[in-house]
């Protein structure tokens, strides 16, 4: 996994961050070892944040998972190696047909490499990307989120989640990206899949201005994700996700929502439920009961 790691760092560059699961190989966070494992250690040494997935929580590296499988039904399924060397240099072969020329789906019908090339690189000469036609410039505009949890953009679909079904959303293009903001909040960011030309005609409805940095009016509290996935405030119990258990999220009330956040990003937002006139008392107490759960 080090030598992985290094090679990765060789060809596209040292990442900021990295996220792995918890085996012993990457960390001694449930290990016998007292200190850092050579993997961490490396991730040190080059100023790579460590990220790792919740216990239990195989989700949280659904693309690598996802890959393992696309690598046994594309490479390796019938496959017979003459020898090491031969399936090294095969899979090599795959691997860069795999990020150069085989579309995704999930970034709009292009290769990886595509998407690669909208990040800024820290040292080399840069290719300056294709120039956006001269009118564009950083449309912003609105959409209604469907009860699939999409919005349509210049006849193209992006995904904003179901939990936003029926709200509106602010589309930002800019880069060859397009975000989506909910309440001055980034909540999604994806590769453009619409043509550019049509996306002069597609500001022009519900265009708004470029959203406000957001301005933290609300009251909040902290609260920790139980084992289920929930956050109890007031009494009541409010679905974040199991990708959250365990984890620190803020809990605003903005009117009758209840909104869950972590850091900048809002993830969850429900309607009120709980009874208003607990509210207070829970705000008070920002991290719950002591002998709950959910205690920070």
């Amino acid at each position: 996994m080090c030598d992985a790691l290094g090679l990765a760092m060789r060809r596209p560059g040292v990442p900021d961050q990295v996220l792995t699961d918890n085996g012993k190989v990457f960390t001694a966070r449930f290990g016998p070892g007292p200190g850092p494992v050579l993997f961490d250690r490396i991730c040190t040494e080059n100023g790579i944040t460590h990220l790792l997935t919740a216990p239990r929580s195989p989700t949280t590296t659904g693309k690598v998972e996802h890959w393992h499988k696309t690598l046994r039904g594309e490479f390796l399924t019938g496959k017979v190696f003459a020898s090491l060397d031969d399936a090294q240099t095969q899979l090599d072969g795959w691997v860069r047909h795999y990020h150069h020329e085989r579309p995704h789906q999930s970034i709009g019908r292009v290769p990886p490499i595509e998407r690669f090339q909208l990040a800024a690189q820290s040292s080399g000469p840069v290719e300056a990307p294709p120039p956006e036609p001269a009118d564009i410039g950083v449309p912003v505009t609105t959409r209604r989120v469907s009860a699939k949890g999409t919005i349509s953009f210049a006849a193209a679909q992006y995904k904003a989640g179901v939990w936003l079904a029926g709200q509106e959303v602010e589309v930002v293009c800019e880069g060859g990206l397009v975000q989506l903001h909910h309440r001055a909040v980034l909540i999604a960011t994806h590769a453009r899949r619409h043509a550019p030309e049509k996306q002069a005609a597609g500001r022009q409805r519900g265009r708004r201005l470029p959203p406000a940095p957001k301005k933290v009016t609300a009251a909040s509290v902290i609260r920790k994700v139980d084992s289920s996935g929930n956050v109890c405030f007031a009494g009541t119990s409010y679905r974040v996700g199991n990708t959250y258990r365990r984890r620190q999220v803020q809990v605003a009330i903005v009117g009758d929502t209840v909104e869950i956040s972590v850091g900048e990003q809002l993830i969850r937002s429900h309607r009120g439920r709980h009874d208003r006139t607990r509210e207070h008392g829970a705000l008070a107490n920002p991290g719950g009961r002591a002998n709950r759960i959910n205690a920070a």
